[in-house]
């Protein structure tokens, strides 16, 4: 039976490498997708998810965790692994936990003896509870890390401090001296990063002034709430949680009659696919999601079907802002 493993020896590329031509063929370059295309025509390869199974006594199946699959941050996530997990010849569950720690414990329980390993998107469990998991089946983490107490399991996050540094000085570029975070809810472990990562940004320009709205529902609604007392406040640079989160803004906004970016600049977080749906654009920090959530299957099945102790253990992805239309010159204070 022909395997992915055999498609890139005789190729001469790593496995991840195959996955990514097989799933993405446009982010590799011309030379690698001939000879894997190559590769795959001699031996006649073809994802058989069934042999697979019965051969090594395996669902064929692995999950991935997600706490909105709504939210486009999670479904460009989903997308991307679903791609990779079909490009090895696995099938993907995907479980939405709706923000709630206590589903997504009673999903992980019902799921560990139907999949041969999950995938933990911006877990809500507490680390404890995320500790049980991942010691009773293989897992990655995508934006979570359990650091030395589970230094074996794989996961996948983002330099927040970069990203956060970015929008910072982004909006300083502009002449915002004036800067409000929206945050997330406290129970998220990418908010606390990123809280950190704007206090000591703005700690270290001594002629900025930072203000938090901590604790906002991340999603469009929560960030419409948040509209009028960012108005209030007085701030002309905003940093939102997300990109949903700052849609709720721009949305809030205009019915408040509050111009972008002519009265206030806002900065979302995750630049996916709706940051350019909005009026004005979004000005956004993000990443490939598609990529990430491949790379957390690449990650796992490293392990699944290997049981390579010395695989990959930490991705750290080093997210860029993308200027749209929601920042500008700061012109007036609101």
């Amino acid at each position: 039976m022909v395997t992915v493993h055999d498609v890139a020896r005789l190729s001469g590329v790593s496995i991840a490498t195959v996955s990514r031509t097989l799933r993405e063929p446009q982010v590799v370059s011309a030379e690698t997708r001939e000879r894997v295309q190559a590769a795959i025509d001699a031996l006649g390869y073809r994802p058989n998810r069934a042999a697979r199974s019965l051969r090594r006594g395996r669902t064929g199946v692995v999950a991935l965790v997600v706490p909105d699959i709504e939210n486009p941050y999670f479904a460009a996530l989903t997308k991307g692994a679903q791609a990779a997990a079909r490009a090895q010849g696995y099938g993907l569950v995907v479980v939405d936990t709706a923000e709630q720690a206590d589903v997504e414990a009673e999903e992980l329980t019902a799921l560990r003896s139907q999949v041969d390993g999950v995938i933990l998107a911006s877990s809500r469990l507490e680390d404890d509870a995320l500790l049980a998991v991942v010691q009773a089946v293989p897992s990655v983490l995508i934006n979570r890390d359990l650091g030395e107490r589970a230094p074996l399991t794989p996961s996948v996050t983002i330099d927040e401090q970069a990203g956060v540094r970015a929008a910072v000085d982004h909006l300083r570029g502009l002449g915002h001296r004036r800067l409000l975070y929206v945050g997330g809810p406290d129970r998220s472990w990418s908010q606390g990063r990123r809280l950190a990562g704007i206090r000591e940004a703005v700690a270290e320009a001594e002629d900025t002034v930072l203000v938090e709205l901590n604790g906002t529902e991340p999603t469009s609604a929560g960030g419409r709430r948040a509209a009028a007392a960012v108005r209030e406040d007085g701030a002309t640079g905003v940093i939102a949680y997300n990109d949903v989160v700052a849609l709720g803004l721009l949305a809030g906004w205009a019915e408040l009659g509050v111009g972008v970016p002519g009265d206030i600049s806002v900065i979302g977080f995750d630049n996916t696919y709706v940051a350019e749906l909005s009026t004005p654009g979004l000005t956004s920090v993000g990443v490939d999601l598609r990529d990430m959530g491949g790379s957390a299957v690449d990650l796992l099945l490293a392990r699944v079907d290997r049981a390579d102790a010395h695989a990959e253990v930490r991705r750290l992805i080093v997210p860029t802002l993308v200027h749209r239309g929601s920042t500008g010159a700061r012109t007036a204070a609101i």
